[in-house]
């Protein structure tokens, strides 16, 4: 499809919309752990555009309180699929030491 503006895109692509309802609990946690760890990406970034990668000690800890409010969303979402970290800790190292022991930790894709 050839468009003539960015108000074409914007008024065809309204017509793939819908509204989702997401009135559930996990919406919530969901979002704030996307956001969050949005927040360490950027401070991770600004340390290697303004510092040169050398993390001091301010840096460590700004990015320790970043990390526990991503450890506390993902918590809440595990709570809320019954789930405990334990498990989900446990099932992550099975499944990546499957992957070591087939030669498949590097690569993409869920099931390799």
């Amino acid at each position: 499809m050839k468009l003539s503006s960015l108000n074409d895109y914007q008024r065809e692509s309204r017509k793939t919309w819908n509204l989702i309802h997401t009135d559930h609990p996990i919406v919530y946690p969901t979002l704030g752990l996307a956001n969050e760890a949005g927040e360490v990406a950027g401070k991770v970034k600004k340390i290697f555009r303004d510092k040169g990668g050398v993390i001091s000690d301010e840096d460590r800890d700004a990015l320790k309180q970043e990390l526990g409010d991503v450890l506390w969303y993902f918590a809440q979402i595990c709570t809320e699929l019954n789930l405990t970290l334990e498990e989900v800790a446990e099932a992550n190292l099975e499944k990546l030491f499957s992957r070591l022991e087939r030669g498949q930790i590097r690569g993409s894709g869920d099931k390799r």
